[in-house]
């Protein structure tokens, strides 16, 4: 299965290569590879702590843990590293890190260099990406390994008679941090007993966005008096129905899209299924945006804190690979409205089951439940509260990982 894995490792770096010659994030997966030993000389004389994240949304999910290490362990460095440049190009100048880089594509050669220069004291991996070559050299180092906001299904090679190899590679962490009771029974029934149910950090990290909320006046005189609708993380497929529903329902209210890629190329696209309604944020400074319809944000940082003007949400993704945070938003007090594709995203069930969110599947669905909750405000505010209390029961997971790692 080595082998495999190992053949499997340098296929996707061979495509990777060839998609660079004209997809620009995947240039930008191979540039921030390139003589990554040369780029750092770490301070010897601290320890270092890593901290590696898939994405922007697994960074955004582990940063409540990784604010807490800062603020207990000052005299500490703290190495961050990213494998997708969706992460790393939004993040690379974080104050929450001392050193920040892609991660090294997993091989015996990189592992053991990664650590050899960084040395790290302790490891963190948030939610998922299992390498075995990097786990494996610290295993071999005696340096402890903890998986936080994890969280398993029955579907995955670890839990298949063939997935040998893989659970090899979970036997490296030294202890979960699961999301779920479903997790613990899988990681039990391969005889994985190290693991503590501590929740999603994510939880924690929405409620803290809510209390550090960004001010934009801009968007307050777009509100008005009036209510407002915000699509965040959008993909074609969503805004195909919002645009389809604002052009067609005789509404009141305000919108705001926040696409998932803002390219000049997908902007104009937007613009145009809107049919001039829109105005662009970056724009919106001394023009008159009264007579407009729709906002749409054309750049990075603002969604988070945009949901605190709204009243009503829609999160993007859900006709995709997956639907992107819903957490945010219903922080806010916000009912979520997502397409079908959630299934993996515990979240997001549970969200309906509290009747705080809503999955469609098509225009006429879509339709359905925002005339419902747009008609009739008494229900919208109930499933928003729904929502908010959702997320504030589920706090607390960054402290119950202090406390079983570091002792307090």
């Amino acid at each position: 299965m080595l082998i495999i894995y190992n053949f499997g490792i340098k296929v996707y770096h061979f495509f990777i290569i060839i998609f660079s010659f004209f997809n620009s994030k995947a240039k930008k997966w191979i540039d921030g590879r390139k003589n990554w030993r040369n780029k750092f000389k770490p301070d010897y004389v601290k320890e270092n702590i890593w901290f590696h994240f898939a994405s922007l949304g697994e960074f955004e999910q582990g940063k409540p843990l990784l604010k807490a290490i800062r603020e207990y362990f000052p005299d500490k460095a703290i190495v961050i590293t990213f494998f997708s440049p969706s992460g790393y190009e939004v993040r690379k100048n974080s104050p929450l890190g001392d050193y920040i880089l892609y991660l090294p594509i997993d091989s015996p050669r990189n592992a053991k260099d990664f650590i050899a220069i960084f040395k790290p004291q302790i490891a963190f991996f948030n939610k998922y990406e299992y390498w075995y070559y990097y786990f494996k050299e610290l295993n071999q180092h005696h340096i402890p390994l903890y998986v936080t906001s994890a969280i398993f299904r029955p579907d995955q090679i670890f839990f298949k008679w063939y997935g040998g190899f893989n659970r090899k590679i979970l036997s490296y962490v030294t202890h979960f941090f699961i999301q779920d009771s479903q997790s613990g029974a899988l990681l039990k029934s391969i005889d994985l007993n190290n693991f503590t149910i501590s929740g999603d950090t994510r939880f924690d990290s929405v409620l803290d966005l809510a209390k550090n909320r960004k001010e934009f006046p801009l968007i307050n005189n777009f509100k008005a008096e009036k209510n407002l609708f915000i699509a965040g993380s959008t993909w074609p497929e969503d805004e195909n129905l919002i645009a389809n529903y604002i052009k067609n329902k005789y509404t009141e209210w305000k919108f705001i899209i926040a696409p998932h890629e803002i390219s000049e190329t997908k902007l104009l696209a937007l613009e145009k299924l809107l049919d001039n309604k829109s105005v662009r944020y970056s724009v919106m400074n001394g023009a008159d945006f009264q007579d407009k319809q729709v906002v749409i944000i054309d750049n990075i940082g603002m969604l988070s804190s945009l949901y605190s003007y709204g009243n009503l949400s829609y999160i993007g993704g859900g006709f995709g690979a997956g639907i992107h945070n819903t957490l945010e938003a219903a922080a806010w007090g916000l009912p979520v409205i997502f397409g079908p594709k959630f299934q993996k995203f515990k979240e997001a069930k549970d969200l309906i089951a509290v009747k705080g969110g809503f999955t469609i599947s098509s225009q006429q669905e879509l339709n359905q439940i925002l005339d419902l909750l747009i008609n009739d405000e008494n229900h919208r505010i109930t499933c928003g509260n729904n929502a908010a209390k959702y997320v504030e029961q589920h706090t607390g997971a960054t402290e119950m990982i202090m406390k079983k790692v570091f002792g307090f």
